[in-house]
């Protein structure tokens, strides 16, 4: 059930930089603090990669991403990361530790590999989101009315409008 919108979501974001020239996918937007698209689409595709490598320790630690410049700047480097991450997802749910070093203290707390899926999501649409603020004003570009926004907000949305 939770792969489905993961899924959904990375897919999405695989075909919007389908519309992309390079120049759009690395230019620096000054409505994301001067980040590019592609700095964003790294961010999204390396949480999930340290999700699905780190999985076998049974450790997580989201600060230990490659940030992998080609990502954020090679497209298709981008769209193969995106699609090797769809295929790594279906794991067997289990106990994972997160660590994560806070103002120098290393902190290290319990979840699961399903809730960290559910947090990738939120995460990726999160980023989504600062994605379609950054293309906005470009009308070539065609995106999907729910990119970038919540699930729990659609499903709001349906509901009012019924």
């Amino acid at each position: 059930m939770l792969l489905f919108p993961i899924r959904k979501a990375l897919n999405e974001l695989n075909d919007l930089l389908n519309q992309l020239t390079y120049e759009e996918y690395v230019h620096p937007c000054p409505y994301l603090s001067n980040a590019s698209i592609g700095e964003h689409t790294r961010h999204i595709v390396e949480m999930f990669q340290c999700l699905n490598v780190q999985y076998y320790e049974g450790v997580i630690n989201y600060d230990s991403r490659k940030r992998n410049r080609l990502i954020e700047t090679d497209l298709t480097t981008a769209k193969a990361a995106i699609k090797t991450c769809m295929q790594e997802l279906q794991k067997p749910n289990k106990i994972v530790h997160l660590v994560q070093m806070i103002e120098g203290h290393e902190i290290t707390t319990e979840s699961n590999y399903n809730r960290e899926l559910l947090y990738n999501l939120e995460h990726c649409i999160h980023h989504q989101a600062l994605i379609k603020v950054a293309l906005l004003q470009n009308n070539s570009i065609v995106i999907n009315e729910g990119f970038g926004v919540a699930p729990s907000t659609l499903e709001y949305r349906k509901q009012c409008a019924q």
